[in-house]
């Protein structure tokens, strides 16, 4: 797919996600101007948090990045990815993905977090830069990344905040909570302001698991 045509795909997939997020009374958008940033409370129960908790915990090694000289400086947590055959990712995942109106092919793998005390996520975008070395193959791998969902599993109440420092707000975990966000502008343009940070834990462990969705099959 050319550069136009990505795109172009990305401007649809903003404004369909965009259309169904804004007329859902259960998710709110977070009130900043250049950036599309919402919330939804309780998407997760007790239940299923406990569920995802033990799951990350079996599958938790040292995080990784796209660039492995630079990374595992700004980014010391633990991560791994969920087995995408298991039935209950499945059904949060038919969940989430009906929420937000896009195809399920279309997802990366569900990938857990877990921070300790002092790991962090220094401030990174989600969005592929095409300059970068391993930017052409993510494109080819299934096109930019569009939106990210992040749902918490825990409360915390200091620390491991999710902050968004060119926006100027941060967004303190809650147990079942779900934040979701545009990679893009309305035009299709990788946006600057999504820029993001997981702060470090200053008490107790903090677990999240994180969706990021293309614009056309992953894979």
């Amino acid at each position: 797919m050319s550069a136009a045509a990505d795109r172009a795909a990305l401007v649809r997939i903003g404004a369909s996600v965009r259309q169904r997020l804004e007329v859902d009374p259960a998710v709110h958008r977070v009130p900043v101007d250049e950036a599309e940033v919402f919330v939804v409370g309780g998407f997760l129960d007790a239940t299923e948090c406990a569920h995802l908790i033990a799951t990350i915990d079996r599958v938790a090694q040292p995080s990784r990045t796209f660039d492995p000289e630079t990374g595992p400086r700004y980014r010391t947590s633990y991560s791994g990815d969920v087995d995408p055959n298991d039935s209950f990712a499945r059904m949060i995942e038919r969940r989430l993905c009906d929420l937000l109106g896009i195809d399920p092919t279309w997802a990366e793998t569900f990938q857990g977090q877990r921070y300790q005390v002092g790991q962090e996520f220094q401030a990174h975008y989600d969005w592929f830069d095409p300059k970068t070395p391993y930017g052409p193959g993510e494109i080819k791998r299934g096109g930019q990344r569009s939106w990210t969902a992040m749902a918490y599993l825990n409360d915390m109440e200091e620390g491991g905040a999710t902050d968004f420092p060119d926006l100027h707000f941060s967004v303190q975990p809650q147990a079942g909570a779900l934040l979701i966000w545009n990679n893009m502008r309305p035009d299709g343009t990788p946006n600057p302001k999504v820029r993001h940070a997981a702060q470090p834990v200053t008490d107790g462990v903090k677990y999240v698991i994180t969706k990021w969705f293309r614009t056309r099959p992953w894979g």
